[in-house]
């Protein structure tokens, strides 16, 4: 089956995020302005947190490690995206398409159980402050960010792989902007029921289950910060998760939204601008989110700035 392919479909279409002439350069414009932010956000919050040693802490190992996979993740579509606006042919080869699906997925599935871990990290901290330390150990830390890097790439090399092995004879022309599993079986004269069923559990499995952790880590920090009598200390408790919240809220919130409904309430170009919110506008919100409400982050950026200026 996989040889039937290989002769049928060497290359793939990409019809992009929008067919108009007159939007290629805007969007091109946008979108570069949007990836250029994400790499110097998530760059600079990962050398911040290499360099200062207040930030050498399981909380900043986490977000170090969310900010090098919002780094890859964008990274693995926005530049094919930006050179397909400026270009009249848009093509990606068949491996190509692989891999590109093979790494979105990888990331994509890595992230949420990377928010998983770092919501873990803070009910720890706020929950037990006193063990915090001996719980979250260098050890834990390497393992909670180690298995789902591992984890996530079993999954999308296994997507990927039945994908692929999927035939596809009468289309070679993806309706969407990069190789995604949805657009690729509406291309398939092959059944896909099986393979919608995979994705389906799999993508079920992967957000209750790093979801679940979440709101059992938040439902034990509401309730311990409530039991704090002075309104500045839940104040302070409450500050310490803010950004993990609202980068929880924002990421799993467009991945329900795309994978955990029946296939036939999808439509492919409402899909496209749900896609482009988690993979290219969510990797450039994380550093702002973390940056902007974090007094440490903050107080490290602005020493970095006043030995630039110094020197």
């Amino acid at each position: 089956m996989a040889d039937r392919n290989h002769t049928i479909v060497t290359e793939f279409i990409l019809t992009g995020f929008t067919s108009r002439p007159d939007l290629q350069i805007p969007l091109f414009m946008v979108f570069l302005l949007i990836y250029v932010v994400t790499l110097l956000g998530n760059f600079g919050m990962i050398i911040l947190i290499r360099t200062d040693s207040q930030l050498h802490t399981p909380m900043y190992f986490f977000l170090s490690h969310l900010a090098f996979v919002d780094l890859c993740y964008s990274s693995t579509i926005t530049p094919k995206m930006l050179a397909n606006f400026l270009s009249e042919r848009r093509t990606i080869t068949y491996h190509a398409c692989a891999a590109q699906l093979c790494c979105f997925l990888t990331f994509m599935i890595t992230e949420c159980f990377l928010l998983a871990g770092m919501a873990y990290d803070r009910c720890v901290a706020i929950c037990n402050p006193l063990r915090y330390r001996a719980i979250m150990s260098r050890r834990v830390c390497i393992q909670l960010v180690a298995g789902p890097y591992l984890y996530s790439f079993c999954v999308a090399l296994f997507h990927t792989v039945i994908t692929f092995c999927l035939n596809f004879c009468t289309s070679n022309t993806i309706n969407h902007f990069y190789c995604d599993d949805l657009p690729l079986l509406a291309l398939s004269c092959s059944n896909t029921y099986t393979k919608e069923m995979l994705i389906f559990a799999f993508a079920s499995f992967n957000v209750i289950s790093s979801l679940l952790v979440v709101l059992v880590s938040y439902l034990l920090i509401f309730s311990t910060i409530l039991k704090i009598h002075s309104a500045q200390g839940r104040k302070k408790a409450f500050s310490t998760c803010a950004s993990h919240l609202a980068a929880v809220t924002i990421f799993y919130g467009t991945l329900i939204f795309m994978y955990l409904q029946p296939s036939s309430h999808h439509s492919l170009d409402r899909d496209k601008v749900a896609s482009l919110f988690y993979a290219v506008v969510i990797p450039m919100l994380n550093p702002l989110i973390y940056s902007l409400r974090n007094q440490e982050v903050k107080a490290a950026l602005r020493k970095v700035v006043y030995k630039i200026l110094v020197f």
